[in-house]
């Protein structure tokens, strides 16, 4: 290639340079190459050591010692003087004269140009993927990336700062705490002296910060991120990393926590997090449909959430293997609603469970009334007494907007029958209690005077959507708690319809539990009192509501008929 060749490609890699920058000013990314002194001083960058002759990236090297203002980040030339020495490097390149190899310092997975700088911009022009090099690695806490852009190494540095105040990189070399926005390393900084403090308190005697720092990125943090991985919510925020959503959760847990007045699973915050801030547009796209049905729709006539709603929400997140980790119990204070807190105590000894409690004031004075705080401080002994863990909550407001509200930190609502819907079509259309079946996901348990054992079950199962979630519920409490279980099919003629009671039985089967199968006849309502009767029942289950709110408040329904009338618990799913 002679050397007029070499000038023209000169002058066209010149032209490009300018337009790579214009390019670069448009989309706000950096077009300049990074300087080494720069960047060494920012990552505290440690002694190297020379590995040799390799052939390296060409991709990888992004900046250069003395020289990051004479090219583009992509080792465009930025000024005319050096068209006669960058003309001279591509004609030895193309004769084969051949060229030496280029002197490089390796950080990370980037490289940066000691000598050699022409070399790279020729060999780049000439669209080679190496260039051999003498390399010098220098050692950094912090990894860096090719793509790293400027703006980035601020978090880079404030990164080697925290590991070198930490060591974590040394005590859990697995370790990966990059952020995207500044000034959170102290955050965490502050996470780990919290951390030390109480393991201090708990020992009775000062910890040595590694061991704060290991423990914390052992018991607090990973956990964290584990429930983060477990639910995929770095797809709902692709823009950010674990530990930048580590920290979110938990200013946000707390938040919920202080907000709610309850202990709130780490798990379950993470799931709400995800559903009010995800950037999908699915996600997006339900809130706003969900808060415009709640705006126009009174709550008497609101259809409410799809069946299976609260399996697929609350089941997935345990590992216990037991079902009602979180049991919210209605509190009103009336001697008549204690049976139903000691129906939740019984159930969260046998769960190992978390009692919500929540009692709803009229106004925000009462919530500071004498009153108020001798109801807390009951509830709280009875929770002491049962062994349990459990806080009652203060809210203002509806009691059933307020609990379905609150439903989804619950696996099981219990509240006491003290007034079932009516049989008349206006009552029936103002009663709190059907509001409440019929808005909440969670399943509900109703306690029509004293607490029961949950020693033999009676399902009324018809094969609809909502009854096939109180089967899922009944065989999980027969199998757990080793109880007998009645399954009931019920037809208003003679005709005999054996599918559903089929359905049931090979489904109770196939998971090892044992049943009895019954037909029977007659009015519903009627024939499910009559077979819990027969059978000794004392609980029955069955599916919510099937029609929608207006025919049911016109033609009756059987779940208000069994309300009405039974006097064992009734535990209600959707």
């Amino acid at each position: 290639m002679n050397h007029y060749q070499s000038i023209l490609d000169f002058r066209r890699a010149r032209r490009k340079a300018n337009r790579e920058r214009f390019l670069a000013h448009l989309t706000g990314r950096s077009a300049d190459l990074l300087s080494y002194e720069e960047v060494r001083q920012m990552l505290r960058t440690r002694a190297g050591k020379e590995t040799g002759l390799q052939d390296i990236p060409l991709d990888a090297i992004v900046g250069s010692v003395g020289r990051y203002s004479d090219f583009t980040r992509s080792f465009l030339p930025l000024h005319d003087e050096a068209e006669a020495r960058w003309a001279g490097v591509q004609a030895k390149a193309t004769d084969l004269v051949g060229l030496p190899p280029i002197q490089v310092y390796k950080i990370g997975e980037t490289y940066f140009v000691h000598d050699g700088h022409h070399r790279v911009s020729v060999a780049r022009q000439l669209e080679a993927t190496h260039i051999q090099a003498d390399v010098t690695e220098i050692k950094s806490r912090v990894p860096l990336a090719p793509d790293v852009q400027p703006d980035e190494l601020i978090l880079k540095a404030e990164y080697a700062q925290f590991l070198d105040q930490t060591r974590l990189d040394e005590l859990c070399p697995d370790a990966d705490l990059n952020v995207t926005v500044p000034g959170q390393y102290p955050n965490l900084l502050e996470h780990i002296a919290v951390h030390r403090y109480y393991m201090g308190a708990e020992a009775r005697q000062e910890i040595p910060y590694p061991e704060a720092v290991a423990h914390w990125y052992e018991k607090v943090y990973l956990p964290v991120v584990q429930a983060i991985r477990e639910q995929d919510i770095l797809r709902d925020f692709p823009e950010r990393t674990e530990t930048d959503l580590y920290l979110w959760l938990s200013d946000y847990h707390a938040a919920l926590e202080k907000s709610l007045g309850w202990e709130i699973e780490t798990e379950a915050a993470a799931t709400d997090l995800a559903q009010e801030f995800s950037s999908r547009p699915q996600r997006r796209f339900s809130r706003v449909i969900s808060r415009l049905l709640d705006a126009l729709t009174p709550d008497e006539l609101e259809a409410g959430p799809s069946p299976g709603r609260w399996r697929s929400g609350h089941w997935a997140i345990r590992r216990d293997g037991c079902m009602f980790a979180n049991i919210l119990v209605l509190v009103s204070g009336d001697e008549a609603n204690w049976p139903a807190v000691a129906q939740a105590t019984g159930i969260a000894c046998h769960e190992s469970s978390r009692l919500l409690g929540l009692h709803v004031v009229s106004s925000a004075a009462d919530k500071k009334s004498t009153k108020v705080q001798e109801l807390q401080a009951e509830f709280a002994r009875q929770c002491q007494m049962a062994g349990v863990r459990g806080k009652l909550a203060i809210e203002v407001g509806r009691v059933a907007r307020k609990a379905c509200e609150r439903s989804r930190w619950a696996d099981l609502i219990v509240v006491s029958l003290a007034h079932p819907p009516a049989p008349q079509p206006i009552a029936r259309l103002s009663s709190g209690f059907r509001t409440l079946i019929r808005r909440c996901p969670t399943p509900v348990l109703a306690v029509p005077g004293s607490p029961s054992s949950l020693s033999r079950l009676l399902l009324a199962y018809d094969g609809s959507p909502k009854a096939r979630e109180a089967l899922y519920v009944a065989t999980y409490l027969a199998g757990h708690k080793q109880v007998p279980l009645v399954v009931v099919t019920i037809t208003e003629d003679e005709q005999v319809t054996p599918e559903p009671l089929a359905e049931a039985g090979a489904y109770i089967q196939a998971r090892g539990v044992q049943a009895t199968l019954v037909h029977e006849h007659g009015p519903l309502g009627e024939a499910i009192l009559r077979t819990a009767s027969n059978h000794d029942s004392d609980l029955i289950l069955m599916g919510g509501y099937g029609h929608n709110p207006v025919m049911e408040v016109v033609l009756g329904s059987t779940v208000d008929e069994v309300l009405r009338t039974s006097r064992q618990p009734m535990l209600i799913c959707r």
